[in-house]
């Protein structure tokens, strides 16, 4: 419930501070006086878009405060906890919006900044606001099923929320089935391009590093001659037939050294060094002398590296890659593709089962769905022309159509709200049926309605804070009073707050407050406050005739007052 609302710089309203209690409270004042910014603070509060134009004309910025009730506990109340609002101990939480004429707009909630968002969600959760756009959103076909929809309740939100899911399970087999049938020609001569690749890469059978290894054997075997004559040099000298070699030498030295080691044993170790040096020697004797018989083993050796080189070269360039470790990363990428397409037409008629599975999933949700909502729709229609009875259109008949058509992400169902304003009537689209004056009191009925269909639903829930902006507009008379009489019957369970130019609405109010402007000839000011006794009574007359001072005016005030207070 919201408890009070202040604001400041606010449109022609410098300061105004006003109390709202359960029931019903009417906010009446003289066209241009500011009723609107009554609205506006309050839509600020509620989490509505900011726009410095509405900031009084000399001030830095416009302020809007207000203290409401919140949950103690559920998901309204777990966000507000996550955000770091502080609630007051008896569950009230002051929430306050700033917006400056030329800065940023700032909003604090429980002593803490918070998003515009968190605002919303709290109106979302605890505010239904409506305005005079509603009644042209209810010529809107989605309009119109998302009113059915809330009006559904659980039973209906639960098959929307499997209609959901099977609409995105159907969507998403359809969709994979589609990129696989159009791409199908693209997608298999891709694969066959891939598939002799392969086969080329597999009859040539690279090696990793091969490209590399065979470009240094190439550099060795084109340079055989002095490789051969530096390879037998080197072994000759290291091992060769000549008396004086490097193994001779070492052998030498190591046995003469051996014979003084018999003497002094600390010479052993360097006998041991020098037997080091003759066994690698002659390591390295022996694998020099296998060198240049694998040399002399095959002089076409250099051919076949030419020709091995040229093949590698042919398939790198048909690739598209620079060298055989390319090859290899091809091979390893384009082998999974291959193998798949192997099973394309397993996989295509897999896809095909899948997408029709998931469609008569969808079928199956859909109807589901239709059904709810065709139930919804009846007890909608049902309740509705109960609530016109009240208003004074007791021969009314309202229906709520919900007819197939093809799947969408909302459901299969188009839903059409149709109106019989008097007996004989056809049943036409309600927006073509109903008057200015009709509307109003058909988004009255339904906002009742639906109201009433979340008092079932929540039986221990708190009432909601209704606020309406002229929902009496083009209405009079006799039905004024009606749309009255239902509004102070609302606010026995709800709290209700009405923007309203009637009299017959004004007099049913619990609170009736005023919104009065004044102008020094330089700037216009409108105070806002409460009135009571002889000042309602002079409001009440204003509204009825324009002139406060009119006697018989006053006479008609005191009647309605009387009348509505016996009602209340």
């Amino acid at each position: 419930m919201l408890h009070e609302l202040t604001i400041s710089d606010l449109g022609v309203i410098e300061s105004a501070r006003l109390e709202f209690g359960p029931g019903l409270t009417c906010v009446t004042g003289e066209t241009g006086a500011g009723k609107t910014m009554v609205l506006t603070g309050l839509g600020l509060i509620l989490g509505a878009k900011t726009v410095p134009a509405t900031v009084r004309t000399g001030a830095e910025a416009a302020v809007a405060e207000a203290v409401i009730d919140v949950p103690a506990e559920g998901p309204l109340a777990e966000r507000l906890a996550d955000a770091g609002v502080a609630v007051e101990d008896d569950g009230s939480v002051v929430v306050a919006r700033t917006v400056g004429a030329t800065t940023r707009s700032r909003s604090v909630m429980g002593a803490r900044t918070v998003p515009q968002s968190l605002l919303a969600e709290v109106a979302a959760e605890l505010v239904t606001v409506h305005g005079q756009s509603d009644q042209v959103r209810l010529r809107s076909a989605a309009r119109q099923r998302d009113t059915l929809d809330a009006y559904g309740g659980s039973h209906v939100t639960a098959a929307r929320r499997e209609y959901l899911r099977a609409w995105e399970a159907w969507t998403d087999a359809a969709e994979a089935l589609r990129r696989m049938q159009e791409g199908a020609d693209a997608e298999r001569a891709e694969v066959a391009r891939l598939r002799d690749d392969l086969a080329a890469i597999d009859e040539l059978a690279p090696q990793q590093g091969e490209d590399q290894a065979l470009v240094a054997e190439a550099q060795v075997l084109e340079n055989a001659e002095a490789v051969r004559t530096g390879t037998a040099a080197a072994h000759a000298a290291i091992a060769g037939e000549e008396e004086v070699t490097v193994v001779a030498v070492l052998e030498a030295a190591r046995r003469a050294l051996a014979d003084a080691a018999r003497h002094d044993a600390t010479l052993a170790t360097l006998e041991e060094r020098l037997a080091d040096f003759s066994y690698g020697a002659t390591d390295v004797a022996s694998e020099l002398a296998s060198y240049l018989d694998r040399l002399d083993a095959d002089p076409g050796r250099l051919d076949e590296i030419h020709q091995r080189r040229s093949d590698l070269a042919t398939l790198m360039r048909r690739i598209g890659v620079p060298d055989v470790d390319a090859v290899l990363e091809y091979a390893e990428t384009a082998r999974p593709r291959v193998a798949q397409d192997d099973a394309w037409d397993e996989t295509l008629e897999q896809r095909r089962a899948e997408e029709s599975r998931t469609r008569d999933s969808l079928d199956t949700a859909a109807q589901a769905l239709h059904e709810a909502r065709g139930a919804a729709g009846d007890r909608l229609a049902a309740a509705v022309r109960e609530e016109l009875s009240r208003l004074a259109m007791p021969d009314a008949d309202l229906a709520v159509q919900v007819e197939r058509t093809e799947p969408a992400a909302h459901g299969a169902d188009v839903v059409t709200m149709t109106l019989a304003s008097h007996p004989g009537a056809p049943h036409r689209p309600v927006a073509e049926a109903a008057s200015g004056g009709e509307l109003s009191r058909i988004m009255l009925a339904i906002e009742v309605s639906l109201a009433g269909a979340d008092a079932d639903h929540e039986s221990e829930s708190p009432g909601r804070t209704f606020i309406f902006d002229e929902v009496d507009a083009g209405v009079g008379g006799k039905a004024a009073v009606a749309v009255g009489n239902r509004l102070a019957e609302l606010a026995r369970t709800h709290q209700v707050i009405v923007v309203t130019h009637l009299a017959q609405v004004a007099a049913f109010a619990h609170t009736h407050v005023v919104v009065a402007k004044s102008t020094d000839g330089a700037v216009t000011r409108a105070q806002v406050g409460p009135v009571d006794g002889e000042d309602r009574v002079q409001e009440v007359a204003r509204l009825l005739s324009g002139q406060e001072d009119s006697t018989t005016a006053r006479a008609h005030a005191l009647e309605l007052l009387e009348g509505s207070a016996v009602a209340r």
